[in-house]
């Protein structure tokens, strides 16, 4: 069922991998032209411009864009007991794992009377965004409130598109757990128009303030993308999230039945979602295929997921040996990567690019997505290379405090004016000078 790529007794060069492997291609540079003119009208138009464009993509136009408290209030008091229940051991594992990535102040004494602070503080306003295409996304509001909790930021709105089976509100489970998690602020938008009025602000309907944010975060899709792209700059923003991906590096001792059922889970996210098999066992590859073949025909979003697995970023990649594949998923650096191994702790600990890490049979992505403590929020398209998921230090800004005696300055003067002479700055070298002329009267 999957394409299959064969690297038996050759591995390419990183280069050449990168190129050979499959990707989802998602051309944001081609959105750009679409989502401009979304971007300026909100700007120019404020509140105006978001309803017109949510009533033409959304199909309803809210009365206003923030959520009354009311309805925050009623999602969650109609939340489903055992949804609530999930949420809430969500939301307490989440909570452990986050709390212990904050970061404190660290005072170095560089020379006697002179000391650097590296203070870490929190982004005052940001905007986290949960979407709402082909499903309700709560558990995208734990992954992005929890984590901006726990840095400290004091300022948050959620923003999720309205739907027009829920009267122009976001879903109401992701009312529900907004709600849970004290969020009181939430806007019924979407898309690009949801980006440009985070970034730009504008007056309500009603004349309440829509105060901008400092930072987005959040994944969605293209045109969302294309948004925090144009935007970057007005506003920080955590990454270009793109289609989800799942890699699974497995040997022969892997259940193919496992295997098959998690990137089937990938696979239900969208018809541009990844599923990658790196594998030393043609058998197993084989045993694979005809578990896919059997499960997709079964499982709810059949021709989504069909069309996802049967796609050019989806396949399977052959290898000798275990150290091969590593090989190959570190260049891959997958969002998220299963070790089905015989010694898949040991590999895992090897695995230098990936968003997150699953190792062994009883982790599947599933309970990272949910329930392990862990973020979901993680890079794609082979961004594991150079940056990381969501985190608590996501919204936290190192600060150097220099704090320097005037005979701390004095003992390193004359270095400073070296430097700045080697650079041709001279005034540089000179406004330490000046804290020292009276020295040659």
């Amino acid at each position: 069922m999957l394409n299959r790529t064969d690297l038996r007794g050759r591995v390419p060069r990183p280069a050449e991998l990168r190129a050979t492997l499959p990707r989802a291609e998602v051309n944001v540079d081609a959105a750009l032209h679409q989502v401009r003119p979304v971007v300026e009208a909100v700007r120019d138009r404020g509140v105006e411009a978001v309803l017109e464009y949510t009533e033409k993509f959304d199909g309803v136009r809210p009365a206003t864009v923030r959520v009354p408290q009311a309805a925050l209030d009623t999602a969650l008091a109609e939340l489903d007991p055992q949804v609530r229940a999930a949420l809430d051991e969500a939301i307490v594992r989440a909570r452990a794992v986050h709390a212990d990535q904050r970061r404190g102040d660290v005072t170095t004494q560089v020379a006697d009377g002179g000391t650097v602070t590296e203070r870490w503080l929190p982004v005052s306003r940001v905007g986290l965004y949960a979407p709402g295409g082909l499903a309700a996304y709560p558990s995208s509001v734990v992954m992005n409130v929890v984590p901006a909790q726990e840095a400290g930021v004091g300022s948050l709105v959620l923003c999720s598109p309205p739907q027009a089976e829920f009267g122009g509100l976001p879903h109401p489970t992701t009312l529900a757990a907004a709600a849970l998690l004290g969020v009181d602020e939430v806007w019924a938008v979407g898309g690009a128009q949801a980006v440009a009025v985070l970034a730009h602000g504008a007056v309500d309907t009603d004349g309440s303030e829509l105060d901008p944010v400092d930072m987005v975060t959040g994944p969605g899709n293209v045109y969302l993308t294309a948004a925090k792209r144009m935007l970057r700059g007005i506003v920080g923003i955590d990454s270009e999230a793109g289609p989800t991906e799942i890699a699974i590096l497995a040997d022969e001792t892997a259940d193919a039945g496992h295997v098959a059922a998690d990137l089937i889970s990938q696979a239900e996210h969208d018809t541009l979602a990844a599923s990658v098999l790196v594998t030393t066992s043609a058998q197993l590859a084989d045993a694979v295929d005809a578990e896919l073949e059997r499960r997709v025909a079964k499982t709810k979003h059949t021709e989504r997921v069909d069309t996802a697995l049967r796609g050019p970023q989806s396949g399977t990649v052959l290898v000798s040996t275990v150290d091969d594949g590593l090989k190959v998923v570190d260049a891959y650096a997958a969002e998220h990567l299963e070790i089905q191994t015989a010694n898949a702790r040991e590999d895992a600990a090897r695995v230098r690019n990936a968003g997150a890490v699953f190792v062994g049979p009883y982790a599947p992505v599933s309970l990272g997505d949910y329930c392990a403590g862990s973020n979901h929020v993680l890079p794609t398209g082979g961004f594991a290379r150079h940056s990381s998921g969501l985190s608590v230090q996501t919204f936290l800004r190192g600060i150097h405090v220099i704090d320097y005696s005037e005979a701390a300055l004095r003992e390193v003067a004359g270095k400073v004016v070296a430097l700045a002479d080697a650079e041709d700055l001279p005034a540089h070298g000179e406004a330490v000078q000046a804290r020292f002329e009276g020295d040659a009267r």
